[in-house]
């Protein structure tokens, strides 16, 4: 165990005179610069004597100054990793010392500093026979202890800007004394196997690798614990120059130098002839695990971007978004995130097999889990990255624009949802038909907003895109995407009830004057496909709105609990009303638009197709899952244009539609994950008002037909 760390007081200008007395001795003798600090007699005047004092005065007494950074990893629901994060300089994972292999123990402190355990905070015999040797050799060999090692990383390591980096590996006279301060605080704070614990986390051993976990998982694909002879021979060679040796790149020095370890090692008595036979023999073995960091690297990278997103807006991980990043690069969390790695390949195929990167179209999907608001899956067409010419973006398109930068596209007809539910609440029956030629022109200030009556008095003409009956009902009306009888339909509810409908379910609706409109029920607001996935989850967890969420848990770095993101529903409509809009919705799969995508278990949905056919959508949904898929005309740059007459994933368009461009993404992503859904059946309304069962009414209509 470490020793109980000394009071400040303790480590006085006496106790670092006393060491540099040492060193000033053998300077005097030699003449000697010892490692770079020129200490000539001229230490013990007053000048020098009152620059070592202040110096040692402004030094802070905890010499480790805290925890070493580390990398944050992100996890899948199934446990394994999609991306790690890290600043440039910390690609590190702490471990106890009883977790290194004593093979690599052994190893550092052979070719480093083979008297670590017999020293002090200097050690005066290492630095003659450094001296020695390049006098009398021309080899530059190293005189510096261990824990004067760990002094100098941790100073460059506490460094937060690249000015305080170059301060501390500056070559003066104050930051000699300052490393030398901190080397004493460290060995009269700790012991030998916390120092050498330390270093080890803390040394870095090239091509991006700084500690030795991270070096073993990089170079051999291992833990620490794991590794053998010549494994911790070459690491341990690396940390004198980890630029020259690396082995990625420099094979043949990484060899050489390994070798010069392992004889090191011998003539120390730690392995025997053939131990140093066999192994100097033996090549690199090298298994490169590349190193990965932030989301282009991740394997749903769309999806690491929305919760990393998610995260730098949570005040708990910090007051200000720079605090987030810091804290998420360097605080060594593990984020357990509501990727099922499973769905997430189903909806990459989808999008993959059915819209190509470079197309003029953006494909986009998105999974949630009724009842949770866990996002399973996130998906578009256009992968991360920099290169347009491969079609690549850093927009993210189906995530809401408040976590991105894209601005989303209009949902069409999938907003008709909204009206048919607030129509419910309020009492409308199923069955009550309304009188819908096409086209049909109505006064705008026959529409209610939340602030009364639609302020213009223009007139608005609707018409239809396909043939439908002369006089729907919410069924008819919904399963054949009427529009000129959702805007009557619409004229009845007013626009408030639905507008604040779909807020509730999760769309995030935020400019009234311009989404409050007569053609709000025809999918005018610009939203993402994730909004609407959450809001037709809602239906199929019968009326309970959950918020989505990427995330479930945090660990700190010591795999302690740092956050839980807990569900949080709440009940928007009544179960009533969601098995009834469930029954509509299921006619649109068996026998409507979408009847050519069932997947053998009971599904509902809607199609949507904006204005000038520029979006379209497939919004639907299992028992157990909802999943919205869209395809939008957009240019290199993400400017809307039309899909029609264009080839979208190698097939010619026509005029697009939800059901002939979008519903194919849904179909064949929802048919993939099938044997992962428990196919529940969805409850069958109750009775209220006229009679009704199922989605084959029996009850004569009310005769309200407008």
């Amino acid at each position: 165990m470490p020793p109980e760390p000394v009071d400040d007081t303790e480590l006085t200008t006496r106790s670092v005179l006393s060491h540099l007395g040492t060193m000033g001795v053998v300077a005097v003798i030699t003449g000697l610069l010892v490692g770079g600090l020129a200490i000539v007699p001229a230490i013990g005047t007053s000048l020098a004597a009152d620059q070592v004092s202040k110096t040692v005065k402004e030094m802070p007494a905890d010499a480790d100054n805290g925890p070493l950074p580390q990398r944050s990893v992100m996890l899948a629901a199934n446990g394994s990793v999609l991306a790690t994060f890290y600043d440039s300089q910390q690609n590190r994972t702490n471990v106890e010392l009883d977790q290194i292999a004593p093979i690599m123990q052994t190893a550092i402190i052979s070719i480093e500093d083979d008297r670590f355990y017999s020293h002090g905070a200097l050690d005066i015999r290492g630095t003659l026979r450094a001296f020695v040797t390049n006098q009398t050799s021309g080899e530059v060999q190293g005189g510096s202890s261990i824990t004067q090692q760990l002094a100098k990383q941790t100073l460059v390591s506490q460094a937060q800007t690249a000015a305080e980096r170059r301060a501390a590996t500056a070559e003066t006279y104050a930051r000699k004394i300052a490393e030398l301060r901190r080397a004493v605080a460290l060995e009269e704070n700790h012991s030998k196997d916390w120092i050498l614990n330390r270093y080890l986390n803390i040394a870095y051993f090239g091509d991006g690798a700084y500690g030795i976990q991270s070096a073993a998982q990089h170079y051999f694909s291992i833990d620490a614990k794991d590794l053998n002879l010549q494994q911790s021979a070459m690491l341990a060679g690396l940390v004198k120059n980890p630029v020259g040796f690396d082995p990625t790149n420099n094979p043949e020095q990484a060899l050489q130098r390994r070798n010069i370890v392992l004889a090191r090692m011998h003539e120390l008595g730690k392995i025997d002839d053939a131990q140093l036979a066999s192994a100097s023999k033996a090549k690199l073995g090298l298994k490169v695990t590349p190193n990965r960091n932030g989301c282009v690297s991740a394997s749903a990278p769309f999806f690491c971007d929305y919760a990393v997103n998610y995260l730098l807006a949570d005040p708990a991980l910090g007051k200000t978004r720079e605090d987030r990043q810091r804290l998420l690069q360097t605080g060594g969390l593990t984020i357990k995130t509501t990727l099922r790695p499973a769905f997430q390949d189903q909806t990459d195929k989808a999008v993959e097999d059915h819209v190509n990167p470079t197309d003029q179209a953006i494909g986009a999907m998105a999974m949630v889990e009724p009842g949770t608001g866990d996002v399973r899956a996130i998906s578009q067409s256009r992968p991360m990255g920099r290169d347009m010419d491969k079609g690549e973006t850093f927009l993210n398109y189906v995530i809401p624009s408040s976590l991105g930068d894209s601005a989303g596209f209009q949902a069409g007809s999938t907003f008709k949802v909204f009206v048919l539910a607030a129509a419910l609440e309020q009492g409308i029956s199923p069955y009550t038909a309304i009188r819908s030629p096409s086209p049909i022109t109505l006064r705008q200030n026959d529409f209610r907003t939340c602030d009364g009556p639609y302020t213009s008095s223009d007139t608005y003409t609707v018409g239809n895109s396909t043939a439908s009956p002369p006089s729907p009902t919410l069924y008819t009306g919904t399963q054949d995407s009427v529009n000129t009888f959702y805007v009557q339909l619409e004229q009845r509810t007013g626009i408030c009830d639905p507008y604040k409908l779909a807020k509730k379910m999760g769309v995030q609706l935020t400019d009234p004057e311009r989404e409050q409109v007569p053609s709000f029920t025809l999918g005018v607001p610009s939203v993402s496909p994730l909004e609407m996935a959450g809001a037709y989850a809602t239906f199929a967890a019968r009326g309970m709105h959950c918020d989505t969420k990427p995330v479930t848990e945090i660990l700190n770095n010591e795999d302690k609990v740092f956050k839980k993101y807990d569900d949080e529903c709440q009940r928007v409509i009544s179960e009533n009303t969601a098995d009834t809009v469930n029954d509509i919705l299921r006619g649109v799969m068996e026998g409507g638009f979408g009847s050519a995508l069932q997947n053998g278990k009971p599904t509902a949905g809607k199609t949507g197709t904006i204005q000038d056919n520029k979006a379209v959508w497939f919004d639907g949904y299992s028992s157990d899952i909802a999943t919205v898929a869209m395809v939008a005309g957009a240019n290199s740059k993400g400017t809307p244009i039309t899909l029609n007459y264009q080839n979208v994933g190698g097939v010619y368009a026509g005029r697009a539609f939800g059901s002939t461009v979008a519903g194919p993404l849904w179909g064949d992503a929802m048919k993939g994950i099938s044997k992962y859904l428990d196919g529940k059946d969805f409850v069958r309304p109750t009775r209220t008002g006229t009679t009704f069962s199922g989605n084959s009414p029996t009850a004569d209509v009310n005769g309200d037909d407008g």
